[in-house]
């Protein structure tokens, strides 16, 4: 079953970051970091937590659990 996460592209867009700049953070390729956003790859805690930091959000914003970017983000 393939899970595509809206918030976690639509954040990426809204911040006007390419997806090769979020590649480089993560220290994947940019082809595995764009089938992350797909769904085709399942994100891992480590991406979560490291995407979470990133974008200053909760991981369950990323994972559209809420549409809350700051509900449970500990900083």
């Amino acid at each position: 079953m393939i899970m595509q996460f809206k918030n976690l592209k639509d954040i990426r867009v809204d911040r006007d970051i390419k997806q090769r700049e979020i590649a480089k953070y993560l220290n994947v390729s940019q082809n595995t970091y764009s089938q992350y956003e797909t769904g085709i790859i399942a994100l891992t805690a480590e991406i979560l937590i490291k995407l979470s930091d990133y974008y200053e959000v909760s991981i369950d914003f990323l994972l559209d659990r809420t549409n809350d970017p700051k509900r449970y983000y500990l900083s």
